[in-house]
């Protein structure tokens, strides 16, 4: 389609921000869980001394009373700062839920990572990231009673936190920082990954067996768009042949992080035997070549493979995506996506 590109209707800027605070929430919550948020504050610690005086001894005693759990030294540490700089602030600040909270959050998000040149101290967005996230499980402390995986009421889960922070990463971005929302995943890194999975010269058999599983899971969360820890957990039943149909076949979840209550619609995946590397049916045909007839068509859809290059039956595929570097749960859908519309735009 050479020519003749009609004007594209006006888009409701307000619908944008709504989905970007949407997905930035999904974001968040990831960041938060048990999981995950080990890392992501361990790794910011050094931007939050320890500093003897009385106020550091009053957030001190204040942030022990809330997060006994001795495995969260690393929350500990970032709370104490928070409360200490809310004291400064307001010698009157009691650690509890109000309208203010959000504000309360934002502000220290602020004072640690906005601009030097405004009185800030210039950490990266990655502190940000860990500012909230134990944030989140210091309020969550306030009220237990609350599930902390699906419950937005959460002072750091307002729209205003999540507006802040969807804003202080551009603007991390815009001064040269390095971006530490996901990499989307283009075709070339598809293929690329195919390399690296199953033909990069010196493999072993076991990881060249392995390499089968890890890129069929890869491809699938990138042909449909989904979260990689929703690629993980696809099971056998999740796959629907038709009889007699090679050229596609369809997949069904039952649930998903934005649909915990069901998933109403089906993908359905074509063959495609221009690019071999990207194709649905290959890659299955493949895992069924690679599991053979002893295991059987049910559970999980992803095994793990030992160091011998056996096929663990009932023992899901565990990628270790949670400490990739560039990459995150949402780089394949964003990969894909992006892609597609490269690929129209090309036209």
């Amino acid at each position: 389609m050479h020519g003749g590109f009609q004007t594209p209707p006006a888009i409701d800027q307000s619908y944008i921000l709504e989905e970007q605070t949407r997905l930035e929430l999904e974001q968040e919550t990831w960041a938060s869980d048990a999981n995950n948020i080990d890392d992501l504050v361990q790794a910011a610690l050094e931007d939050f001394p320890e500093e003897k005086s009385k106020l550091e001894d009053v957030a001190d005693a204040i942030a022990r009373r809330n997060i006994t759990d001795k495995t969260r030294a690393g929350h500990l540490c970032i709370v104490r700062a928070f409360v200490k700089f809310m004291l400064e602030e307001n010698p009157n600040w009691t650690p509890e839920v109000n309208s203010q909270s959000p504000f309360d959050v934002r502000s220290f998000i602020t004072k640690k990572c906005g601009p030097i040149a405004d009185s800030c101290e210039g950490k990266k967005f990655a502190t940000a990231v860990s500012i909230r996230a134990a944030l989140t499980y210091f309020y969550k402390t306030l009220h237990p009673e609350e599930n902390v995986t699906e419950c937005y009421g959460l002072p750091t889960r307002s729209p205003i936190v999540s507006q802040f922070m969807i804003g202080l990463e551009k603007t991390k971005a815009a001064a040269g920082e390095t971006s530490q929302s996901a990499r989307a995943l283009t075709l070339e890194d598809m293929h690329s990954l195919h390399q690296l999975c199953l033909e990069e010269n010196g493999l072993s058999v076991a990881e060249r067996r392995w390499g089968v599983v890890r890129y069929a899971t890869y491809l699938l969360a990138w042909l449909l768009l989904l979260r990689i820890e929703e690629a993980v957990h696809l099971t056998f039943e999740s796959i629907d042949f038709h009889p007699g149909e090679r050229s596609y076949y369809d997949i069904k979840l039952v649930t998903r992080k934005s649909a915990q209550t069901g998933v109403t619609h089906t993908w359905r995946l074509y063959a495609n035997d221009a690019d071999v590397q990207i194709c649905p049916i290959h890659a299955l045909l493949c895992l069924a070549r690679l599991y053979g007839p002893e295991i059987p068509c049910t559970g999980p859809l992803f095994l793990k493979v030992n160091s011998s290059g056996g096929v663990l039956h009932n023992e899901p595929l565990s990628l270790g995506y949670r400490s990739w570097a560039l990459y995150g749960t949402h780089s394949f859908r964003r990969g894909v996506a992006s892609s597609t519309v490269s690929g129209l735009l090309a036209c």
